[in-house]
């Protein structure tokens, strides 16, 4: 009988699917890892998160690109203070519109294809960044890249929510974080060897590499299931759970099926956003994006090397802000091996602590050398050890965590505009902590926007505590449920398995 059908299409209905258009590369996958430990499902996540972390990289390459570059920028092109303050500002401005136009993407043309547009655009800016010769050529190049950088921000932790299972999700939800971590320090690092065209062409080749590995990832279950081609949807299932983890593909069938059963509801619309349901996590994802950004790590990103140079320290501040990078690079390592064993919220905590530490004590180094003139010479040392501790800790915890929460608790029903929302929140936050900087430390110094900071990590731990929920080990349907005050229960696997097969004949 058809209700008795399985979740695996039948012999008939994969000979279809062959032949056609439509999940043609699902099929190719079957092929291509039919055989050894390719058959095994953690290989095949780990393979499609580093696959997809790759964009990652490139995200981290063109955020640090302003450190590095800005001095032969500056000589070679004859860039004003005012201009390249504005070459910095248009990447996350830029990335405001393309948070936006991402959060349309995604629904329409699928994550997958998605993160490919997002790649060609950072071609397509490297090209015009190597070949730029006035300063407006830079200003189109970065709006381009920043464009990409939203999309990407968006659309990867939508991605690797929805691919991934809920025991491995935390540490390989981390990936993307630490591959853009990799970026900053391969660019930071770049700044050694190459001046600002060389440090572009090096990023252009960086784009090379998910051009390539985007022909072997999947589009997720979910897209494939709200556009009501639920075989496609079991075969990409499949896939990505292998055949060892059948106590997996169930429970992840159970999530599709409430799904479609979401799907059949009256159609969404913005004013979706702002009911109780949808608010709540709204606000968290908000609130913890706000805390990211006004922890002021960009402007160590972007101005590190300024900022060094201000301390009179005696190592070159190159070699300080490589020195930041590697830090931030080898933290999230850390980060990945105890976030399912601690938690997100006990991450966010140490995180938290280390940054409020950090900052206070960088507030009062340059306090005591700019404001009550004290030869700080033989201390030297403080401000680099500081940031250490700033970087490792942000890495810690509240670098990666917003975003892999992002894609947890965000409702299904809602997860593009409202994650579109919460990126576009972000990069908004970016955009005004990053071409304000330069102002507000001529107007307060230096020590008060590090004592801002540090007041706004404190906030974030109250927030913490007081709002945000943990999410370790649970699936996203479950963490919905949760979130709506239900209790969390399992349903009978087989008979929500039989339910939905008969729903997508």
């Amino acid at each position: 009988m058809e209700s008795q059908r399985t979740m695996e299409p039948t012999e008939d209905e994969n000979q279809d699917y062959e032949g056609s258009d439509d999940g043609s590369d699902v099929v190719k996958f079957k092929k291509l890892w039919s055989f050894g430990f390719f058959k095994n499902s953690l290989f095949r996540q780990i393979w499609v998160t580093v696959a997809v972390s790759w964009l990652s990289r490139a995200t981290g390459y063109i955020g640090g690109y302003t450190s590095p570059a800005g001095i032969s920028l500056k000589e070679d092109l004859q860039i004003t203070e005012m201009q390249f303050s504005w070459i910095s500002g248009f990447m996350p401005l830029a990335a405001l519109f393309g948070s936006f136009l991402g959060g349309f993407l995604i629904d329409r043309c699928g994550r997958r294809l998605t993160l490919l547009i997002s790649d060609i655009l950072f071609l397509v800016s490297w090209i015009l960044n190597f070949f730029a010769q006035e300063y407006w050529h830079l200003y189109i190049s970065r709006s381009i890249s920043g464009c990409g950088v939203g999309i990407a921000s968006l659309t990867l932790p939508i991605y690797l929510g929805e691919i991934l299972q809920p025991k491995y999700r935390g540490m390989l939800g981390l990936l993307p974080t630490t591959f853009g971590n990799i970026g900053i320090l391969i660019c930071f690092s770049m700044g050694i060897v190459f001046e600002w065209k060389g440090i572009a062409g090096i990023g252009a080749l960086l784009t090379v590499s998910f051009l390539l590995a985007y022909w072997f990832i999947p589009e997720t279950p979910h897209w494939y299931f709200m556009k009501k081609r639920p075989i496609m949807s079991s075969k990409a299932l499949a896939w990505l759970q292998g055949n060892s983890e059948q106590d997996a593909f169930k429970k992840e069938a159970e999530e599709l099926l409430t799904l479609k059963e979401t799907s059949n509801e009256e159609e969404n619309n913005l004013t979706d956003l702002f009911r109780k349901p949808y608010l709540t996590p709204l606000l968290i994802v908000l609130g913890l994006m706000f805390c990211q950004q006004f922890s002021g790590i960009n402007v160590v990103i972007y101005y590190s090397t300024q900022i060094f140079d201000d301390t009179g320290s005696h190592l070159d501040p190159t070699i300080q802000t490589i020195i930041v990078g590697a830090v931030n690079f080898a933290s999230t390592f850390i980060a990945a091996i105890f976030i399912d064993k601690l938690g997100r919220k006990v991450l966010l905590y140490i995180s938290s602590v280390a940054m409020i530490m950090s900052l206070a004590v960088l507030g009062t180094y340059f306090y005591l050398m700019t404001v009550q003139k004290m030869d700080l010479s033989d201390y030297s040392w403080i401000p680099l050890a500081n940031f250490i501790v700033y970087v490792l800790g942000f890495s810690f915890g509240f670098g990666p965590v917003p975003w892999l929460m992002m894609g947890e608790i965000l409702p299904v029903k809602v997860r593009g505009p409202a994650a579109s929302l919460a990126t576009g929140f972000n990069w908004t936050c970016t955009f005004i902590v990053t071409t304000t900087f330069p102002l507000f430390k001529d107007v307060v110094g230096e020590h008060g926007a590090f004592w801002l900071f540090c007041a706004v990590c404190v906030v974030g731990l109250a927030f913490t505590i007081l709002f945000v929920p943990e999410t370790k080990g649970y699936s996203l349907e479950d963490i919905e449920r949760i979130l709506r005050g239900e209790e969390v229960r399992r349903r009978s696997s087989m008979s929500s398995l039989g339910n939905l097969n008969s729903s997508s004949c």
